[in-house]
């Protein structure tokens, strides 16, 4: 009697094993298909991580800016607009000049 038993385990064991051996190998291929993932994901971003240190390494003076933005806003409310189309206005010439001295280079 228990040697029957043994035999139908062996029967149904292979079966198991292969079906094991699959899931093994999926999971595998799915690992290194998440490391290339994450590479790629790390080269993509690249650009913005250097930018967000940028603003990071002058997070004092955005502070400052702000707060005088804030205090000027809440002494002149009707001034708001004028001081944020100055602001953009001077980002814009930055860039600019940015853009072409680094073509001028």
């Amino acid at each position: 009697m228990t040697h029957r038993a043994s035999d139908s385990s062996q029967a149904k064991g292979a079966p198991l094993a292969e079906r094991k051996a699959a899931l093994i190998t999926t999971i595998e291929q799915q690992r290194i298909d998440i490391l290339v993932e994450a590479e790629r994901w790390r080269h993509t971003s690249a650009t913005l991580d250097s930018g967000w240190d940028h603003l990071k390494r002058y997070r004092g003076l955005l502070y400052l800016a702000g707060g005088a933005l804030l205090i000027g806003s809440a002494r002149h409310p009707r001034s708001l607009p004028l001081i944020a189309k100055r602001l953009l206005t001077g980002g814009l010439m930055l860039y600019r000049a940015r853009r072409l001295l680094s073509r001028l280079r």
